[in-house]
């Protein structure tokens, strides 16, 4: 019979720690690649084929692709209500299990819906994707506090999102491979079938705490439950739930998080200017040819991906070094500044292959704030981490949305060299919002109330 453990566990000196925390980890990186992969490849489909199978206009095919987004950000706090309720795996599962069908469900409208139905099904079907993806970050993110020690906690979440950057990047050239293999409706289903083995893996390895996973030792349960260095947010404060009814709205008033949601808000509106109008900007402005700007979209993606996994990676090193307040500001403050001077250096560069440079380098620089902007934003939560994360990731996706109109109106009334330059002030004001942040300050006095009442 499986003992469960705890941390007060006898540790046998001969058995090292086992290393489950890194397979929930690459599960959880999956899971995010899969997540942005299915969110840009109906972007590659659409472009490429379904406007042109059922005559949708731009302004219509707009309409569909804003369907995910609204749902997406209007659920967001819910969603984080419901992982503190049910917990991350569960969220996690249920996010696994509808996304997969819905991606599946497009494949079928184009199968079997009559034309005059096809932009409503769509609709209905990505508004459905948007929400069942709302668990994405915020879950993984309060899995890794659960399963990860302190020090390991900004790679972790690091390498999170740099797969999910990755699963984006990768989507033009993968998914457009499985359309020109399989037709666009097979291929949606055959993502739709990867999605959901995935999901199953999830389901029967992950467990919601290190303790009740069978093949934890009692050396790795120690090694995650460590949280010695002061400043550290223990374990127990970021995997246990409230011990009375949530009440998320109460984190609104947290000044720490509050900052950090706007500063992570600055930091999408940069992100997402690249995501929408990289491959215009190079095809469009500099008028270089398709496949030459379908792959200088592809490499800020990609860099902003090596940047997530370096900056999770330093930041920890450095928590160790100098502690997790500046540990984490630190790292954050410098890549966003980093970011800032090498997009101005891109907006001012006339050739494009040093332009693109630029911007990767820009990209990967802004990229590397992503983990300790994540693990701070869960660990202000303290046992309402799924909350914090949600409101935190709500302020990221408002900045989303506001990006592509935003550079869309800044390009037609200035030029682009004003749109870009929006992007490098951005960072800026995104780094000074980082000086404010005491990374600590909730899960303190949440440590002082449980103290209280015990």
């Amino acid at each position: 019979m499986h003992e469960k453990l705890t941390a007060e566990s006898p540790i046998s000196t001969s058995a090292p720690a086992t290393t489950v925390r890194w397979r929930i980890v690459a599960l959880l990186m999956a899971a995010a690649f899969l997540c942005l992969f299915n969110r840009m490849s109906f972007t590659v489909a659409g472009a490429e084929q379904l406007m042109k199978e059922f005559d949708l206009s731009t302004l219509q095919m707009g309409r569909v692709y804003s369907s995910y987004l609204f749902i997406y950000a209007l659920a967001m706090i819910p969603g984080g209500w419901l992982i503190d309720r049910y917990g991350a795996k569960f969220a996690l599962a249920a996010m696994g299990v509808g996304a997969g069908v819905c991606v599946m469900l497009t494949g079928v409208v184009g199968l079997l819906a009559l034309p005059a139905m096809v932009m409503t099904s769509l609709m209905v079907i990505r508004g459905l994707t948007g929400l069942f993806s709302v668990p994405m970050f915020p879950a993984s993110a309060r899995t890794i506090s659960a399963w990860l020690p302190p020090n390991n906690r900004a790679l972790a979440n690091g390498l999170v999102t740099a797969a999910a950057l990755l699963g984006a990047a990768g989507t033009f050239y993968i998914f457009g491979a499985l359309m020109d293999r399989f037709g666009w409706k097979q291929a949606f289903m055959i993502s739709g079938l990867i999605t959901l083995t995935v999901t199953a893996a999830w389901i029967f390895y992950a467990r919601s705490s290190p303790a009740e996973h069978r093949g934890v030792n009692a050396a790795e349960l120690r090694l995650i439950a460590s949280h010695s260095d002061s400043g550290w947010a223990p374990n127990s404060i970021v995997t246990q739930p409230p011990t009375s009814p949530p009440r998320w709205h109460l984190l609104l008033f947290n000044r720490s998080l509050m900052l950090l949601t706007v500063s992570y808000g600055l930091a999408g509106y940069v992100q997402y200017v690249f995501f929408h109008w990289t491959q215009y900007y190079f095809s469009e402005v500099l008028k270089v040819g398709p496949k030459e700007s379908r792959f200088y979209a592809m490499l800020p993606n990609v860099a902003m991906a090596v940047g997530m996994f370096a900056g999770g990676w330093i930041a920890d090193d450095l928590c160790r070094r100098i502690g997790p307040r500046w540990g984490r500001a630190g790292m954050a403050v410098a890549g966003l500044l980093a970011g800032a001077a090498f997009l101005y250096c891109g907006m001012i560069a006339e050739n494009p292959n040093w332009i693109v440079t630029w911007f990767s380098l820009g990209l990967g620089a802004v990229g590397m704030a992503e983990g300790p902007y994540w693990v701070t934003a869960i660990e202000l939560g303290g046992r309402q981490g799924g909350a914090s994360g949600a409101i935190f990731n709500t302020g990221g996706n408002l900045g989303g949305m506001i990006a592509p109109v935003a550079t869309a109106w800044l390009s037609e009334h200035y030029d682009w060299d004003v749109a870009l330059w929006a992007t490098s002030l951005a960072c800026i004001a995104a780094a000074i919002l980082w000086m404010f942040i005491q990374p600590g300050e909730q899960t303190r006095s949440l440590s002082a109330n449980a103290g209280a009442s015990g």
